[in-house]
């Protein structure tokens, strides 16, 4: 049974080029830089800041800069504002690991109302990205 009720069709975003470059080792800065529409690329900055432990602003600003490069995405692809977001199709993961690196950026520094809306807006898009992603 599909998790889709309301048959919106999925969104696939196109290959992120800054996914070579992250895979490749490429310092994710420099890759941010060099791709600043790449969500995934600012994805991997909020998650490496959150790793660090002292860094949650920062991983916040990362974070929503990834969130909402991934809305441009996203809309430039027809989402309309729902539907899923596979977690499969593997250009959608920059947005649904910035939604989530974001969810728990929030929770970091306290802001309770994001957490709750980034986390149920990411299994409302992907739910195997949630749980993927530990959320």
């Amino acid at each position: 049974m599909s998790d889709n009720l309301l048959g919106i069709p999925e969104t696939r975003l196109a290959v992120d080029p800054a996914a070579e470059k992250l895979d490749a080792g490429v310092d994710p800065v420099q890759v941010a830089a060099s791709y600043p529409a790449s969500s995934l690329a600012w994805a991997v900055l909020a998650e490496d800041a959150l790793a660090d432990g002292d860094r949650d602003v920062e991983a916040y600003a990362y974070a929503r800069t990834g969130y909402h490069r991934a809305l441009d995405s996203l809309r430039k692809s027809g989402w309309r504002g729902q539907g899923p977001v596979p977690w499969s199709h593997e250009p959608n993961r920059g947005f649904l690991r910035a939604l989530a690196a974001l969810a728990r950026a929030a929770r970091a520094i306290g802001e309770s109302d994001e957490e709750a809306r980034c986390t149920q807006f990411l299994r409302d898009s992907s739910a195997e990205g949630a749980r993927e992603l530990g959320l």
